[in-house]
């Protein structure tokens, strides 16, 4: 392991590189980044180690605005800017001795997931990308996850929000998670099991990570959708790894964006027994899809 910083439009950017053992000439290199209000400890690291294993190197990051990477509005989710640096940790990777950049790609989980596909839809850099129980339409994952009241509700801060931000005072914040009952707190995602979850990661492996993110975030969210990226990728083999029994980001639309993938040469894996928030807090749970998506891309790899 080996601690790598770069820049990515004008901000300093950290993350951590690792490199398979025993490796001879020059490996490929999966770029990862996190989720919502992800460090780059959350979950990347124990996935680092299956592309370990395969003969691949791995570089995951913290995204300006979160960890020990730099920017100023903390807390703040930017879907695009996100995607910038995830293509600037490439560019980085480019540099790099020991690393076969033209058999290197993409990898994301959640909001990140969705991240990848783009990614392999505007990157022709990409020999592959993978994507693990992704977000893919913000609008109708946030009117699932709070419900109609709630969704209406959650509109209202939203746009009391934008008129703050207009009249030039600083805009809200609001948790990720709530920590009890939903109806009593505001959050981007409604569910105690997700604060829980997050808290017994930042105790054990992930103290940087910051349960909160800024209102706009959240608007900004709703305006993601990832089906126009996934029928422009024709090329790039990109795997879609989802949880059976996910009740946020929807296995329903996660199937919909994996059926809008042009490329014939992409694989979808259904993982039984398996929840959103399992992947992050069960790790037999994680080396399930983990062993499933690195069986994928060492196959993958032998073709390229």
């Amino acid at each position: 392991m080996e601690k790598v910083e770069f820049k990515s439009q004008g901000e300093t950017l950290k993350g951590v590189l690792t490199r398979p053992q025993n490796a001879s000439g020059d490996v490929p290199l999966v770029v990862m980044a996190g989720g919502w209000c992800y460090t780059k400890e959350v979950v990347m690291p124990h996935y680092a180690r299956f592309f370990n294993d395969i003969g691949c190197a791995t570089l995951y990051f913290d995204y300006r605005n979160f960890g020990e990477s730099a920017g100023e509005r903390r807390q703040h989710l930017d879907p695009w800017m996100q995607i910038e640096d995830y293509q600037n940790a490439f560019s980085f990777a480019e540099t790099l001795d020991g690393i076969d950049i033209a058999r290197s790609g993409y990898w994301g989980i959640s909001y990140s997931g969705g991240h990848s596909i783009i990614l392999a839809s505007i990157d022709p850099r990409a020999a592959f990308a993978i994507s693990t129980v992704p977000v893919v339409d913000g609008f109708q994952t946030m009117r699932r996850c709070h419900g109609e009241r709630r969704f209406a509700e959650l509109n209202k801060l939203v746009m009391d929000d934008r008129r703050k931000r207009y009249r030039g005072e600083a805009g809200d914040t609001m948790a990720m998670s709530p920590k009890s009952d939903p109806s009593k707190e505001m959050s981007a995602w409604p569910f105690p099991h997700v604060h829980a979850g997050f808290m017994g990661i930042k105790q054990n492996e992930a103290p940087l990570h910051e349960h909160w993110n800024t209102v706009e975030s959240v608007e900004l969210l709703m305006r993601y959708v990832v089906k126009p990226y996934a029928e422009r990728i024709i090329e790039t083999p990109v795997m879609v790894a989802l949880a059976k029994a996910d009740n946020i980001t929807s296995a329903d639309l996660e199937i919909e964006i994996f059926n809008a993938i042009a490329c014939v040469d992409k694989e979808l894996a259904v993982v039984r027994g398996v929840d959103h928030m399992s992947l992050y807090t069960n790790t037999e749970h994680l080396a399930k899809i983990a062993k499933v998506q690195a069986d994928w891309l060492k196959d993958t790899l032998a073709r390229i």
